[in-house]
Formats: C-alpha cells, structure tokens, sequence
C-alpha cells in the first residue's frame, strides 16, 4: 500500500480529502474526478493561498489585534447581514495545527459570523510568520480605515517593539511618510484623557497635534476643557496654545522692565549721595531693604564724613 504523504502546513489533518497517495493514484483521481464531474484534486503546495470554509469554532481571535471597539449596533447589522446573506468577503487566517486557525485579519466579520450563528465561513489560508502577522492585522484595518489614531499609534507602536522595526520600516511597511508615523507615535505622549478625548472623537486629530507641546499638565488639560466645553476649533487651539507660550516672555519682558526702572532710581540716589559726601556710594538692593557702602579712604575721610553725619543729627 503507498504511503500517504503529510501535508507541509499540517493541512492535510483537517483536510484528508486531500492527502495523496503516490504520483500514479494521484494522476488517476485526477481522471477519476474529471470524468464524474467532480472538484479537481488540490495538490498540497496549493493549499496556502486558496479559500476554504472552516468552522468558525476551530479560529482563535489574533491577539495582535490593534482594534480594541467593535461597535456593537455596527456589529449587529453585519451579524444580520450575514445570517441573511453569507458572509461574501473571506476572512484571513493561518494554520496553526491541530486543527486550528488563528486569525490575521477580519475579526468583525469573525465576530458577526459568530453572533449570527454561523457554523462555517470562507477563510483566506496564508502563510505568515509571527513576525508579519502583527504588520497584516494593522496593515489591512488601516487600509478599510478602521482604526482611530490612538489604535493605529499603538500598532506603530507593537511593530517597533515587538517586530523590531525602525519607524522608517514601519512607514515603508504601511505605506505612510516617516513624518506621518512619527507624528502619529507622538500621540501616545498625550495623557490618557487626550488620547480618550481623541479615540472617542471628542477631539479631531489637529486639536491632539495642537496640544502635545503644551508642557504644563494644568495648561494642557485647561485648553482640552474649552476645546470640549467651548467647541474650540483647530485654529483657536493652536491660537491658545501659543498664548501660553508668550505669557512667559511677557511676564519676564515685565519683570525686566521692572527691574531696569528700580536700578535707574538706585543710581540716581547713589549720585545724590555721592555728591552730597563728596565719596564713593554704592547702593545693594536684597529682597528686603537693601545695604549702602560708603568708601573712605584716610583717617581724615573717616572724621570728615563722621563730622558731616553729626551736622545732620
């Protein structure tokens, strides 16, 4: 009897209607199927990169997923559609063994299929490594526009951790500018009120790029509060955000002006004083009052300005 060969992706467990014999029976079944009008044979290295229907009990969620909502009144209008219809655009998994598939892309439709009561659905098979399977989840929900920008920051963010890539890959890899992923990585420096604000569209993303320079935990949260309370536009939050960053120079432009003005009053008292006792004076204003330093240079200076100090007592 010839031996039955095992399928390189372990397919051939869950499909052993397509595993082979040797060349000859293979051949022959091909005949065979043809004459009955039956589905041509598959041959194993074919069976990555075709669709199947697979029970949708023997899929496991991607936990590289970078959705995290599904909306749910969104999602019991695709459950419906689907129990009605089909589900018309496969899902995409891989082979895992054991008869398990692990999902790369199309959790919502996974998950309607599932509310719907379907038992099996059309699954794309690809061979992805764990490295790649990251990049195709964010990849293929970024390309339906799925994601909000904090969902797509955070998967920038898994695939330089993670998979390792510089941001120049992870632009290359996603089809975006390196400006754009670094902007959208910047994001994640927002506190989690500003990120919520923005994954909930509270806030646009130029209000989110409008207030990343604001340093002051307190002036950051006090414009976030009028953009949300007050409808501020992108415009007018950038025109606040540069208010605070004026308020400073003007403060200390005050405060120069203010100190300029004091030491021109000390100077002139200090000229009223030196001509007065015909010596050096010098006038240290502290925080509190202040010192005066009254040169001599003999025991003759001394006596005089001790002499000029009694006339005036």
């Amino acid at each position: 009897m010839a031996s039955k060969k095992v399928l390189g992706k372990g397919l051939g467990a869950f499909f052993p209607e397509y595993n082979e014999d040797d060349e000859a029976s293979t051949s022959q079944g091909e005949s065979e199927a043809s004459q009955e009008g039956e589905s041509p044979y598959v041959e194993p290295k074919k069976r990555v990169n075709v669709v199947l229907e697979v029970p949708v009990e023997n899929i496991r969620p991607n936990p590289h997923q970078p959705r995290s909502e599904f909306n749910k009144d969104r999602l019991a209008e695709l459950a419906g559609s689907i129990k009605k219809h089909g589900l018309i655009q496969p899902i995409t998994v891989r082979y895992i063994g054991e008869k398990r598939f692990e999902l790369i892309s199309g959790e919502r439709r996974l998950r309607a299929a599932k509310q719907a009561g379907i038992e099996e659905i059309p699954a794309y098979i690809r061979e992805v490594n764990d490295e790649d399977i990251i990049s195709f989840a964010l990849i293929e929900n970024i390309q339906r526009e799925d994601l909000n920008p904090i969902e797509v920051a955070l998967g920038y963010q898994r695939l330089i951790e993670e998979a390792g890539y510089t941001q120049a890959e992870v632009a290359e890899r996603v089809g975006k500018s390196r400006t754009t992923v670094t902007n959208m990585l910047r994001l994640l420096n927002l506190p989690a009120y500003i990120q919520a604000g923005l994954r909930d569209q509270q806030i646009s993303m130029g209000h989110a790029r409008a207030l990343l320079p604001v340093e002051d935990e307190e002036d950051q949260k006090e414009i976030f509060n009028k953009v949300i309370d007050n409808g501020y536009s992108v415009r007018k939050t950038e025109k606040a955000v540069n208010a605070l960053s004026k308020e400073p120079q003007q403060k200390q432009s005050a405060e120069t002006e203010e100190d300029d003005k004091n030491e021109a009053i000390l100077d002139e008292i200090s000229d009223r004083l030196r001509r007065k006792l015909s010596t050096k004076v010098n006038i240290k204003p502290k925080k509190n009052g202040g010192e005066i330093h009254i040169e001599y240079y003999s025991d003759d200076e001394l006596d005089r300005l001790l002499d000029l100090f009694d006339s005036i007592s």
